[in-house]
């Protein structure tokens, strides 16, 4: 039987501020949650999905996220079309996120998939991306992923 992955967890520093951007920002909904002092954790459901848990938050970070040490690289999240990309990219400018590139970018250069790069209040690298769309949009670099750059 294939593995697939069930969800992801990431540490944060303060989970109420990330709660509110993955649940306002991204349209995450709340599943349950333990507000015990040393105990802290979210378990984060797709929008309009079953009760099954996409993302798990935890409060165990004492400090940002370090691109320079071993684990997560990025999370990709994957929607149907690039319409669906643009318009998570206008909910995400209303919250006032940065991104890595400006606008909609191809995964390489000539690719039809592609998306938006940014960051969550950690620093976590984010991608929104859509496996198809992107024809004729920027890559930042033509020879490597966009991904593997910020």
């Amino acid at each position: 039987m294939p593995l697939r992955t069930g969800h992801v967890g990431l540490n944060v520093t303060d989970l109420d501020r990330s709660l509110a951007f993955y649940q306002v920002a991204l349209g995450f909904r709340l599943l349950g949650e333990s507000k015990e002092e040393d105990r802290r954790y979210a378990f984060l459901g797709a929008e309009g999905g079953d009760d099954r848990p996409v993302l798990t938050l935890w409060q165990q970070a004492r400090g940002s996220y370090d691109n320079t040490r071993a684990g997560l690289h990025h999370l990709a999240l994957e929607v149907d079309t690039v319409e669906q990309v643009r318009a998570y990219e206008s909910s995400l400018r209303a919250y006032g996120v940065e991104f890595a590139y400006e606008g909609v970018v191809a995964h390489r250069e000539g690719s039809a998939s592609g998306g938006i790069f940014f960051h969550d209040p950690d620093g976590t690298r984010l991608e929104i991306y859509a496996p198809s769309g992107t024809d004729g949009a920027p890559a930042p670099s033509a020879t490597a992923p966009t991904c593997g750059f910020f």
